[in-house]
């Protein structure tokens, strides 16, 4: 039997403004991903310990009825007793899904229930991931189980891209920061400066707009026009995101496209983890980040 994958993501754009509304991009990191298997397959401390984690999820689930209709909570707890784990090679606490592919993963194998509605199963999909973050938005294992990029457009609705609808002349990649980040504290500090009038105003009259027009620059293919949008909405990153940028990574979001041939962003809740950015000169890219200590990924 084949065996499925449910991959990582990466939000290319939209992270924390989506919580509110506004449109996001995202794409599979096809690199990391997860699927099903049996500790009796399969021993080992890593394959226990997934093992006791999906226990813990599975106790969440069973005493919050809001799951019972859609979830098999029988079938669930008969398979963990059976040894089921997730093999996942998705980092933690980088902001590339680890989370959301094991959401996918449990409601997938696991509901009782289809939600055919997009809109309703990222709701849905977004209630279990909360026991991970407190609050999630349901984006994340959204993708993680339709496994092919998409735009969450401003009216709620999801338009499911092609897998090549970056330019070629684009190019995606993923920047270690060497540091964990922790989403629960971010999404709080970013939900506690939206109460200060300040920031929601400079949050929806500059920032929020780069959001939309990154989204549609890319999408379109106008790569010089997207890599001005970017530098726009990266810089208002630095301004209104401050603590979900770390020091060694500051310097790298004030750098000229034209000189260097990247800009970078934060990636999903920033703080640590990956960092994401866009290049238009592979060879030049990797020679600057190998030349000052950085680690990449390529994503695209």
């Amino acid at each position: 039997m084949e065996i499925k994958n449910y991959y990582g993501k990466v939000i290319l754009f939209g992270e924390y403004s989506m919580i509110y509304g506004s449109s996001a991009l995202l794409m599979p990191l096809y690199s990391g991903s997860a699927h099903w298997d049996y500790t009796w397959r399969n021993p080992g401390k890593k394959n226990y310990a997934s093992n006791r984690n999906l226990q813990v999820f599975a106790k969440y689930l069973i005493e919050n009825e809001y799951f019972s209709e859609h979830i098999n909570m029988a079938k669930l707890k008969t398979e963990l007793k059976k040894g089921l784990f997730l093999d996942s090679n998705i980092p933690t606490g980088y902001g590339v899904g680890s989370s959301g592919a094991f959401t996918a993963a449990v409601y997938d194998r696991f509901h009782s229930v289809q939600i055919d509605d997009l809109i309703e199963l990222k709701k849905f999909l977004g209630k279990m991931e909360d026991c991970f973050h407190g609050s999630s938005s349901g984006l994340d294992p959204l993708q993680c189980y339709i496994g092919k990029p998409f735009i969450l457009d401003e009216n709620m609705h999801v338009n499911i891209l092609e897998n090549d609808f970056i330019p070629e002349n684009l190019h995606v990649f993923l920047i270690d920061s060497k540091i964990k980040s922790d989403t629960k504290t971010l999404v709080r500090y970013f939900k506690e400066q939206r109460n200060n009038p300040r920031f929601l105003k400079a949050y929806e009259d500059l920032y929020l707009p780069f959001v939309g027009r990154c989204i549609n620059s890319l999408v379109s293919g106008d790569v010089d026009k997207f890599f001005d949008d970017l530098k726009h909405l990266s810089y208002y990153q630095t301004v209104l995101f401050e603590p979900m940028v770390t020091e060694r990574m500051k310097p790298l979001f004030f750098v000229k496209r034209e000189n260097m041939h990247f800009q970078i962003k934060i990636c999903g809740s920033g703080g640590g983890g990956f960092f994401l950015g866009f290049s238009d000169d592979k060879e030049e890219t990797e020679r600057f980040m190998n030349a000052n200590g950085f680690s990449i990924t390529w994503v695209k």
